[in-house]
């Protein structure tokens, strides 16, 4: 978005200024219907409030991006009042499932909070090893089998041990799996019918994980990983560097799924709440 400032140092709004917008919108990956909506309420601004000063422009445009999500619910993930609250995680591979798990772990317990961990990523050895680690470094305690076992079953046992052992949270990874593979979608169908039914409800989140870098192939996760798993909250990775998060934008328009987390970096405390005025100054820094 640095274009926004030099096209401010022009000290004229005008139909360059709208178009050069546009594009910058386009370029941080916000999606052509949405990027047409923000101009429009922009315009409508511009024209209710008599603005001539393109620097008030920024705030505006600022604005018209924070209130995109202005419709979201509560900010924050869902606690139950009984024990254990479960979390799943869910995404394509790489987004980073694995490592929030273990930042989230860290933030639950330096609040006194006992988490459980559940490697419910059987399909790669190292994403159980991985697991582990946080867990040790985290001190969580965590429920895991071997490389290939039954996922759902990693994750039913998590849940009784949980019950057991008077745990508050289970944080249950799951295998990263390419929205477009029926197969893949209908074990992770399982895997949430399996959690529910070891839990006597539905999971209190199930949470998509996408790549701040993905662009608009985030609305196509978010749609097949809905369709499959109910997802109730997303989490936005890697919105650090060169990642641009205009994608989220329209994924939050089209599903209404509240964005609960972003992460800006590779520390724990780099994890942060989502927080759409913030979101929206970001993509201007």
């Amino acid at each position: 978005m640095d274009r926004v400032d030099r096209l401010v140092g022009r000290g004229v709004i005008d139909d360059e200024f709208y178009d050069e917008l546009e594009e910058g919108l386009l370029q941080a990956d916000t999606n052509i219907q949405t990027t047409s909506q923000i101009l429009d309420d922009l315009r409508l601004m511009v024209r209710e409030e008599k603005i001539t000063d393109p620097a008030l422009m920024r705030e505006r445009l600022q604005k018209a991006i924070t209130d995109r999500f202005s419709t979201q619910g509560p900010a924050g993930l869902e606690v139950n009042d009984e024990d254990p609250t479960v979390w799943v995680f869910v995404g394509v591979n790489g987004v980073g499932k694995t490592t929030t798990i273990g930042k989230v772990a860290q933030l639950l317990t330096k609040r006194g909070f006992k988490v459980l961990l559940a490697a419910g990523d059987t399909f790669r050895a190292a994403a159980i090893e991985q697991l582990e680690i946080w867990a040790e470094r985290t001190g969580s305690e965590i429920v895991r089998n071997q490389p290939g076992a039954d996922s759902s079953a990693v994750i039913f046992d998590a849940v009784q041990a949980a019950k057991a052992r008077g745990a508050n949270f289970v944080l249950a990874d799951t295998a990263g799996r390419q929205h477009s593979k029926g197969n893949l979608m209908a074990e992770l169908q399982k895997v949430i019918r399996v959690t529910e039914k070891a839990l006597g409800r539905k999971p209190d989140e199930v949470l998509l994980v996408l790549d701040a870098n993905t662009g608009q192939n985030a609305i196509r996760q978010a749609e097949e990983f809905t369709k499959a798993a109910g997802v109730t909250g997303l989490v936005l990775t890697k919105l650090d560097g060169t990642a641009r998060g205009g994608a989220l934008i329209g994924v939050y328009e089209r599903f209404k799924i509240p964005i609960k987390l972003i992460g800006v970096g590779e520390k724990a405390d780099d994890l942060k709440d989502f927080k759409p005025k913030e979101f929206a100054a970001s993509l201007f820094e």
